[in-house]
């Protein structure tokens, strides 16, 4: 059996963290900003984490198993 490759696109777009959740930023922040609020780009600035309903789909392209 080959070794699993690493999904590129999803190497770039998260990262782990030491207890094992996977961080993520935030979607709706790189075009389209003349008509959202100063506040609504604010609250977008911040990383989050990957909902547990996606993790199987996340870990799967980053190859950490299940």
């Amino acid at each position: 059996m080959p070794k699993m490759k690493t999904n590129s696109s999803a190497k770039k777009r998260f990262s782990l963290t030491g207890t094992g959740k996977v961080k993520r930023k935030s979607a709706f922040k790189s075009h389209i900003l003349t008509k959202k609020t100063t506040k609504q780009k604010r609250n977008l600035t911040h990383t989050t984490y990957v909902d547990v309903a996606d993790m199987g789909n996340v870990k799967r392209m980053l190859c950490l198993g299940k």
